[in-house]
């Protein structure tokens, strides 16, 4: 793990302006900055970046976080991956764990293998202009120098040693490391790509991290990546997603292919928010990545049998991954069609229909488990709950899962309970709440509203005071932290620190509504006082009339000695205020 006393450093070296302003422009206004929000369509801004809290929030899509949520959300990076980028950006060192850097790697090792990839790129790339019989097989293809440019295609040419070229050391370490060479049983080295068209696969920052090459003529493999490698995991990485951002901003919705040049030939012909995945089936990895940045993803695969299967195996892997406000779908072309090859003989505006047109993931789950069914038998409908059972517990998408299992029931004759029962899911009716002992929610709301904006406050909560609101769990957990961290005088700081807390979501929610409320800095700890006292006056209020009733019902007699001296108490203050 990351030590949190580094995160803290980071967030207290990186300015979220600077940052956000390399970005998306910002302008000032008033005590903030504002901005088109990045993360959704708008003609007027309604993002904005606060210097003094050091948070970004908008109040259009409600996006909200840190520095580190930022790079997050908009280079569709992971945690680690995040925090990495922003300490390159600050000049610091992201520190060792348990002996170990996060990569397991030697110092120094990432820069010189991305040295070494971005140098055979350009030498594939010179190759490329240099050969006719690569240029000839582009033009054939549809590709013009713009989308070659746009990719960084290239050209490896036939040899074993054309590398030694570039790199006089070819025996170099790095060389094998980066996957550009292959080392035989007999210890002689050549090249991994050879006769290849060569495509660069860039991670999100622009390094170039890995190669697709595909073979000029005819010959097996027809597509020959880069192997797994310090720079490069299959089952993380997306072919085409940093150019494609903008157009998935635009569109709000990404396609997802099986190969390289299927996303190239989308982008030639105007489809540009295109990726594809390397080699590997879907993961949840991969979902998990797109549905940072867009809320519907619509997978695009070959119209034959193995890109059927690739299709459900990308369901399977993308249920866990799903939440209620996200879609997947599903395009089946013809057999004998690829995207590329149907985009070529369809067109643009074809193509867009068969994804506005795309088969809900809902549609396509029930109709391939009904296929391996015969519903016209008892075994065969209880085989098609049996089936079901294992992907709906995946599902952690409570509304989706209960329209599926409504679906279930009638297609196989089961009530709706019993699917439930049988596929060992809770019911779908809410229990009724238990009665709360008190409330206060709009005295705990303003707590919270106030605690968010200034942190230090969260350590004087009387916590035996608290209501049993919603807020109680978020609070109680605010002045934990705060209590242990009297350095966490930011939302920023506490924002990282919340980070696999159970209480993360419920406080992200409510930052999100609460930090973007107008708020006066002087008078929070007035403002903090007063709801404390209303809320012992409340507290109080109520143990007297419990008290009360209970006197009434069994007498003075019927109370314990405490009881009697809080009753004395509470009545004397009682009748003072009166």
């Amino acid at each position: 793990m990351i030590p949190d006393s580094f995160i803290q450093d980071l967030i207290a070296r990186v300015d979220i302006v600077d940052l956000i302003d390399t970005y998306v422009p910002l302008k000032k206004a008033g005590a903030n900055y504002a901005a088109c929000c990045p993360f959704h369509n708008e003609k007027s801004p309604s993002f904005t970046v606060s210097p003094t809290k050091q948070f970004y929030h908008c109040f259009g899509c409600g996006a909200h976080g840190t520095a580190i949520g930022f790079v997050m959300e908009y280079q569709g990076l992971g945690f680690v991956d995040a925090i990495k980028e922003l300490a390159g950006r600050a000049g610091m060192q992201v520190p060792e764990s348990e002996g170990r850097s996060f990569n397991d790697e030697k110092p120094g090792q990432t820069r010189a293998l991305l040295d070494v990839m971005a140098c055979a790129a350009q030498y594939y790339k010179d190759q490329l202009k240099a050969s006719p019989r690569a240029i000839e097989y582009c033009k054939k293809r549809g590709l013009t120098g713009e989308v070659a440019a746009r990719y960084g295609m290239g050209y490896a040419p036939d040899g074993w040693q054309n590398l030694q070229a570039v790199f006089p050391d070819y025996n170099a370490e790095e060389l094998k490391l980066a996957g550009l060479v292959i080392d035989n049983e007999a210890g002689r080295r050549y090249d991994r790509f050879r006769d290849r068209l060569m495509i660069p696969i860039i991670n999100p920052k622009g390094d170039i991290i890995a190669f697709g090459g595909r073979i000029i003529d005819q010959g097996e493999p027809k597509y020959l990546n880069s192997p797994e490698t310090p720079l490069f995991e299959k089952g993380r990485e997306l072919f085409g997603l940093p150019q494609a951002r903008q157009a998935l901003r635009d569109t709000d919705t990404a396609i997802v292919t099986e190969g390289y040049m299927d996303v190239i030939a989308l982008s030639q012909n105007g489809v540009g928010n295109a990726v594809a995945t390397l080699g590997t089936a879907t993961t949840a990895t991969h979902v998990t990545k797109l549905l940072r940045q867009v809320d519907r993803i619509v997978f695009c695969f070959d119209g034959d049998n193995a890109g059927r299967k690739a299709a459900w195996r990308a369901l399977e892997n993308s249920l866990e991954a799903l939440a209620d406000n996200k879609r997947l779908g599903f395009i089946f072309l013809p057999q004998e069609h690829d995207p590329d090859s149907y985009i070529r003989e369809y067109g643009k505006a074809e193509f867009d229909r068969q994804v506005v047109q795309a088969m809900p993931l809902s549609d396509f789950l029930l109709r391939e488990l009904a296929q391996r069914c015969d519903l016209t038998s008892s075994e065969g409908k209880a085989q098609l709950i049996y089936e079901a059972k294992p992907l709906l517990l995946k599902l952690p998408t409570p509304l989706l899962r209960l329209q599926l299992v409504k679906r279930l029931a009638e297609a196989s004759g089961f009530a709706q309970s019993e699917v439930e029962r049988l596929c060992d899911l809770k019911s779908f009716i809410p229990a009724a709440p238990p009665k709360a002992r008190r409330t206060a929610p709009s005295l705990t709301r303003n707590l919270l509203r106030i605690v968010l904006h200034k942190p230090q406050l969260a350590a004087q909560l009387p916590l035996d005071l608290l209501p049993d609101t919603p807020e109680r769990p978020a609070l109680t957990r605010l002045h934990q932290l705060v209590s242990g961290n009297r350095e966490a005088s930011s939302y920023a700081v506490l924002r990282e620190q919340l980070r696999g807390l159970p209480e993360e979501m419920m406080i992200e929610n409510a930052a999100s509504e609460l930090l973007g409320q107008p708020f006066d800095e002087t008078e929070a700890e007035t403002e903090f006082c007063d709801t404390l006292e209303k809320l012992r006056s409340g507290e109080q209020k109520r143990l007297f009339a419990e008290l009360q009733t209970k006197a009434q019902q069994f007498g003075v007699a019927g109370l314990s000695a405490a009881e009697k001296q809080a009753y004395i108490q509470l009545l004397a203050a009682q009748q003072y205020r009166s």
